[in-house]
């Protein structure tokens, strides 16, 4: 094991003074640094703010003003500073604080605090006992390490002194000269992942994935085509579905209950309770541990949370139904979110950024239906802007799966009687 921390001390990361409690702002491309630097903080109870490093100025600087972060890292020389040392079985006293944008369209960051010891502990053990992390693992790293999922497994298996594979912004040739050459045991994926390894597979031949002992996916609903294709491809038992958020996770699924049940999303994790109300929406009653509020909003961490006689259990807003064996079945994501390939994108951010140009008098986002990234983002639009004078507005504002693959401009926007956009009859004109 390695050394436990009780009460980390105020301290220096080379240099750079941070405190226990501080947090960090990451805005580099992942990779095995980066990961390095994570658990480098966070074994000293420093949190770091994983953020997309492709973001305009105007998205970081509207972030950040509410986040209060110690220090904003942005190259390469700035994340090896942070990297102090660290051995598999330290006990990182924090999860990092990723950032959710929500129905407002304000990015908010999910805030654990720091945990104490026994807390921490059981943080790391509920992650190794579900997911079998161990030394003997090699993780390959499929999405962006900025996102919840694909750090959380590369970090379980650093932990548990495993390897983790870095190979760089998705790309099916690369990675699967990675599955040849490293002979993974573990991934995490989006279902768009998943489609194009196909799609490259059948091109070029499938390779050998026999090392795999765990291919879990989530982050967008999966096409049952596309779900059966995975069952076949990989080794019996190794596949595995979970439905989760930002906030925090609620379900895990092997595929064999999924063949049983086709549709659900599985049952409650270990240590959770789920319950749906009157209303179809989901609460999840979760431990000590994975409690969040989000940071220097108090209104909103009220509106997640409930109080029972049971306990605490909050909401993200999705909707569903749960069968007399405790599975979970999804019956509508967040109201208005758009999921492009395996990336939330909120249209009230989007919307945003768009209504800030001057030649727009309303403007309405909302996804559409696309067969390789599950949703893709659409405005529609009122007012004297082209579509190329739009196109050119959010590069310059928005980070690329925000941006709207296409513009309608239309005389008026389609609205009930209260006022509120009709998004799906605008989707329903795609």
């Amino acid at each position: 094991m390695g050394r436990s921390i009780a009460d980390p001390p105020a301290g220096t990361m080379n240099g750079m003074q941070l405190e226990t409690g501080d947090r960090v702002a990451l805005l580099v491309p992942g990779s095995e640094a980066y990961l390095d630097a994570v658990i480098s903080l966070l074994v000293r109870g420093v949190v770091p703010i994983p953020l997309d490093p492709r973001l305009t100025s105007h998205e970081r600087d509207r972030i950040l003003a509410d986040l209060d972060p110690a220090r904003v890292v942005t190259d390469d020389a700035a994340l090896a500073a942070l990297c102090t040392g660290w051995a598999p079985g330290d006990v990182p006293l924090a999860r990092p604080m990723h950032v959710t944008s929500g129905t407002t369209g304000t990015p908010k960051g999910v805030w654990s605090g720091v945990l104490t010891l026994d807390r921490a502990r059981a943080l790391v053990a509920e992650e190794q006992e579900l997911w079998g992390f161990a030394a003997e693992d090699v993780n390959l790293v499929l999405s962006p390490l900025y996102h919840s999922a694909p750090l959380r497994f590369a970090m379980g298996t650093l932990l548990a002194g495993g390897r983790v594979v870095v190979p760089g912004p998705f790309d099916a040739d690369r990675v699967t000269a990675a599955i040849t050459t490293e002979r993974p045991t573990t991934m995490f994926c989006v279902p768009t992942h998943l489609q194009r390894l196909f799609e490259h597979w059948d091109a070029c031949g499938t390779p050998d994935l026999s090392s795999f002992r765990l291919v879990a996916h989530a982050g967008a609903p999966c096409p049952e085509p596309l779900k059966r294709r995975l069952i076949e491809t990989f080794r019996p038992g190794s596949t595995w579905e979970f439905y989760g958020s930002t906030e925090g996770q609620f379900t895990a699924c092997r595929s064999e209950e999924w063949l049983a049940r086709p549709g659900t999303v599985g049952r409650a994790r270990p240590g959770r309770t789920l319950r749906v109300d009157p209303d179809g929406l989901i609460w999840c009653r979760v431990p000590e541990h994975a409690r969040f509020e989000y940071y220097g909003a108090p209104e909103k961490t009220a509106a997640a949370w409930r109080h029972t006689p049971e306990g605490e259990e909050f909401t993200v807003g999705d909707l569903g139904r749960i069968d007399e064996d405790g599975y979970l079945y999804l019956d509508g994501r967040r109201e208005d979110l758009v999921i492009t390939g395996g990336v939330n994108v909120y249209p009230a951010e989007v919307e945003n950024a768009i209504a800030a140009h001057p030649g727009v008098t309303d403007v309405a986002v909302y996804g559409v239906p696309d067969d390789r990234w599950g949703q893709r983002v659409v405005a529609a639009v009122v007012g004297t802007a082209t579509p190329d004078e739009l196109d050119r507005w959010c590069r310059e504002r928005l980070a690329p799966p925000k941006r709207p693959k296409e513009y309608h401009v239309l005389d008026e926007l389609p609205r009930t009687a209260t006022g509120k956009v009709l998004r799906r009859a605008l989707s329903a004109r795609a």
